[in-house]
């Protein structure tokens, strides 16, 4: 079957638009082809500087013919409607429609329209304007006279030239008769701008590959990109180095560039006295090139990789020059902006924080520091922290963010806080926290290990939870503009990956106390509603509160500290489901009330997951569920919940006293394992419960004429349901 090859050849796109084009290209052309009856057998797209590229191959030659019965009005019908039946299905008269009986609902009119399909090179040449003129580039322009008139063509940059053929592997193709904005489709392209700037004819996707290849141009991204680490990694061993790889940077690079000439060039050592990172920055930010590092020592060397876009005549000589001068010059920028920063400490920055407004409802950035501070050293009490370190590095640890490095680099915020921390004789777990407190910042982002930073980096991640929770800027939807899903993201990998128990019910709502506080008078108003147990509900603590600024603070301290632990619940879901867990069995612990201890709740869930897996566990949740929905059904009927201890007494089936028994047992030996926090060992005595509760409902009627041993029964199974909620709600728990 006949192949379509496609180019839009334009002035340079930028590289960051240049693998979404391809994609929106790719599914443009696709889904229209799919839309008209077109299936094809593959395609592929393909960017460079100059040009977007497509091929389809193994398209029809022509779409099938359509025959479609359409159903009419009934026979006898109003006149509208025959009217608008013949409009639509474009019969001349109703006479030539066909009458289908019906004895039910009478006889009605039946138009069979028969189309012809078109020929593939018609229906191309229909679409593909339409494609080009519509194409989703995020920032586009307008050029030259035609720009002035009405509908005129938005591209990224000024289209050239259009390739379109179409045909069979074995014969000329045919040229897709099309022309946008003037730019007639036929099949000739360009190849690189310098070194093979002439026309060239193709056909299909196979030569045009091959020409461009000859004409200095390689269309593949990959094979772009394969080729600069190949030659950087070759040149940087020749001189003894090794590449720092960059993928970012490499996508970047293989879109600027159609030929890849990969070159080193080299800066003075002095400039080594530089954080590396600085270096790396300011190389790759400024001029596009890779850094190279020295095995011997670990350290970056005084050179770096460019990547050309041309074979020069000098070998390179006056190009490696010239990046060498601006790069020369940014980095004595560089060294001076870290000479100035070593100059002033960084708690002499701290006041200038007191100007700097964080967030117009939650104050200034001091105000912030100084509760990350305060929740940084109840964090370190509970994960066992050297507390004065801790106060310490929160402290500092925002303050490298008014250093000339970090404005003119602010990737490597945190990073030039540990530098300036260790230069000025901080102790090396305090620094390390100042660089480590943003950390995890995504999904595959380090944690940090030591408590000193742990403590520090949730209570960064949590005062923003907290402090955008209380002002209710909340995520909705795909919009979280203060990406409070990473930050919350970024406390469970803290907790779960570090093995940290921590109680976030008590942290939350005091911390939100804390921030609504700042405006009241009451000091020791404050530290008697800190002291409440988490338990605690505004109507138990009303008597104590005092004022109704209180009771009004409490109340949202409460509300906060709930919605927060219930985004946390989701949160964890979403982890836990990319490792493979079931998301139910979180719903199911999380049911249980007063879990708000996301590493116990992994660890019930994992051992529930395994539980669950066994046949005991199938069964024990079959029987625990029809207890459950048993229940329900009756405690709706009889509006009362079935609680309180059964009556041995009326017991009337051996079935029953041994259900009762297995309960009393299993529900002692499950509770000291939760105790010991052993769920594992927990389920394990709950699987003695199935061969009960199998036997009571084989052998039990629940719902007994006697109105007593009824309700007896209903207890009974109301026992179950509690002793299986030593661990999770199994009524939560899908299958």
């Amino acid at each position: 079957m006949p192949d379509l090859l496609l180019e839009l050849f334009s002035e340079e796109i930028p590289a960051r638009m240049q693998a979404k084009a391809a994609e929106d290209l790719r599914r443009m052309v696709t889904d229209k082809l799919v839309a008209e009856g077109l299936v094809y057998e593959g395609a592929k797209a393909f960017a460079t500087p100059r040009r977007l590229a497509l091929t389809v191959h193994g398209i029809p030659a022509r779409q099938a013919d359509l025959k479609e019965e359409r159903k009419g009005p009934r026979v006898g019908g109003a006149d509208a409607a025959i009217q608008g039946f013949l409009k639509a299905t474009g019969l001349s008269s109703i006479e030539e429609a066909t009458i289908q009986r019906d004895p039910k609902k009478g006889d009605f009119y039946v138009a069979l329209i028969e189309k012809p399909g078109r020929a593939t090179l018609d229906v191309l040449a229909e679409m593909l304007p339409v494609i080009i003129r519509t194409f989703p580039w995020p920032k586009s322009m307008r050029w030259g006279k035609r720009s002035e008139r009405p509908g005129a063509l938005n591209w990224v940059r000024p289209l050239h030239a259009i390739t379109a053929t179409f045909g069979l592997e074995t014969e000329e193709p045919d040229i897709v008769s099309f022309a946008v904005e003037g730019i007639a489709a036929g099949q000739t392209t360009y190849g690189h701008r310098f070194m093979a700037p002439s026309a060239i004819s193709v056909r299909r996707f196979e030569d045009y590959e091959a020409k461009l290849l000859d004409a200095k141009v390689v269309l593949d991204p990959d094979r772009r990109k394969d080729t600069i680490v190949t030659d950087a990694k070759q040149l940087a061993f020749a001189q003894g180095y090794e590449l720092v790889e960059d993928p970012v940077l490499l996508d970047e690079v293989s879109g600027l560039v159609e030929w890849p000439v990969v070159l080193m060039g080299s800066f003075d050592p002095d400039y080594l006295k530089v954080p590396g990172e600085v270096i790396r920055a300011t190389i790759r930010n400024n001029q596009k090139c890779f850094v190279v590092r020295d095995p011997k020592t670990g350290g970056l060397a005084p050179k770096f990789i460019l990547t050309a876009n041309i074979e020069a005549t000098d070998g390179g000589k006056t190009i490696i020059a010239g990046n060498e001068r601006v790069i020369r010059a940014r980095l004595s920028d560089a060294k001076f902006f870290y000479e100035t920063d070593l100059k002033t400490k960084l708690e002499d920055r701290l006041p200038k924080f007191a100007q700097i407004v964080f967030h117009e409802k939650l104050g200034t950035q001091a105000a912030r520091i100084a509760r990350i501070e305060k929740l940084a050293a109840e964090i370190a009490r509970l994960v066992g922290a050297d507390a004065t370190k801790t106060a310490r590095a929160a402290k500092l640890a925002k303050a490298d963010l008014l250093t000339e490095v970090v404005g003119e680099f602010p990737e490597v915020q945190g990073l030039m806080g540990k530098y300036y921390a260790l230069a000025q004789g901080e102790d090396a777990f305090v620094a390390a926290a100042c660089e480590e407190h943003y950390k995890p910042q995504g999904p595959g982002d380090r944690v940090p290990t030591d408590k000193v930073a742990v403590a520090v980096a949730l209570a960064d991640k949590l005062d923003t939870l907290v402090g955008f929770w209380a002002i209710d800027e909340k995520p909705t939807g795909s919009k979280d503009p203060y990406a409070l899903r990473r930050a919350a993201l970024g406390v469970i990998r803290l907790v779960i990956e570090n093995g940290q128990q921590l109680a976030l019910f008590r942290l939350l709502r005091n911390h939100t106390l804390w921030l609504l506080s700042q405006s009241w008078e009451d000091g020791d108003l404050l530290e008697e509603l800190f002291d409440l147990p988490s338990s605690a509900t505004v109507e138990s603590a009303r008597s104590g509160l005092g004022t109704q600024v209180a009771e009004n603070g409490l109340k949202t301290a409460l509300n906060v500290a709930f919605d927060l632990l219930s985004f946390f619940a989701d949160r964890l879901k979403v982890q836990l489901r990319e490792q493979g867990a079931r998301h139910d069995l979180v719903d199911a612990v999380f049911a249980l009330g007063g879990q708000d201890d996301l590493l116990m709740v992994v660890r019930r869930v994992e051992a529930l997951g395994k539980f669950l897996e066994t046949d005991d566990g199938k069964n024990l949740l079959a029987g625990t569920k029809r207890a459950s929905n048993i229940l329900a059904i009756e405690e709706k009927k009889d509006k009362r919940k079935f609680d309180g201890a059964p009556d041995a007494a009326l017991y009337r089936l051996d079935e029953e006293k041994a259900l009762a028994k297995a309960i009393g047992e299993v529900a002692a030996e499950a509770g000291a394992a939760v105790a010991k926090e052993d769920f594992a060992a927990a389920m394990t005595v709950m699987a003695k419960l199935r061969p009960a509760v199998d036997a009571f409902f084989d052998k039990v009627k629940v719902n007994d004429d006697d109105v007593a041993i009824r309700e007896n029964r209903l207890k009974l199974l109301n026992k179950i349901r509690s002793a299986t909620r030593a661990v999770a709600d199994f009524s939560k728990i899908e299958g």
